[in-house]
């Protein structure tokens, strides 16, 4: 999905234009409603452009925060290996264990530090994650606003051209649902 804008360039453009210079009252409501409908949904269409750019972002925070846990862990693993071998050293028949005490203890040390660090990253990698679907949760709020104002425009179009009052009821309906989506959009919480 791209959120590069909301563009009103369509069949109804010339009808739109025409009926601006044709002086009637029905035509030019028409056209004021057709231009602030597409005022409202440029404005929608951006606000779900940025979500969008947003939940991309931070789910890129959250693969890179992953991928340093997984680092943290592959140090742990090496940490755990190297207290492996010195324990195993302790054992051999001719060695002084005291040699290697400290050295198991510092590997436990520095183990618990490392640990601390990687479930650090994890956590903060779903926080990420988390509001990277709220974010494109939001997006998807914001497009639906923005596809019921497209639609309203169509059908003021076609208004236009059939002249049929009920079409323009519609059209205002149709409306009325999408800046009703958007409000939702913006003040919906979660």
């Amino acid at each position: 999905m791209s959120g590069s804008g909301f563009h009103v360039h369509g069949p109804h453009d010339h009808a739109v234009e025409h009926a601006a210079h044709g002086g009637d009252g029905f035509s030019n409501n028409i056209a004021v409603m057709t231009a602030i409908l597409a005022t409202v949904g440029a404005a929608f269409g951006y606000l779900g452009g940025a979500t969008q750019n947003d939940a991309a972002m931070f789910k890129n925070n959250a693969a890179i925060d992953k991928t340093e846990a997984a680092n943290r862990w592959n140090y742990y693993q090496a940490k755990s290996a190297r207290q492996n071998l010195a324990e195993l050293a302790m054992t051999l028949p001719g060695v002084d264990p005291k040699r290697y005490e400290a050295d198991v203890a510092r590997y436990k040390h520095d183990k618990e530090e490392i640990k601390k660090e990687a479930e650090k990253f994890e956590a903060s990698s779903k926080e990420w994650n988390h509001k990277s679907e709220e974010a494109m949760h939001k997006h998807h709020e914001w497009a639906l606003a923005t596809t019921a104002e497209q639609i309203a425009i169509s059908l003021a179009a076609i208004t236009l051209l059939t002249r049929k009052k009920w079409m323009m009821g519609l059209a205002y309906g149709v409306a009325g649902v999408g800046i009703v989506l958007g409000a939702l959009a913006w003040f919906g919480g979660h």
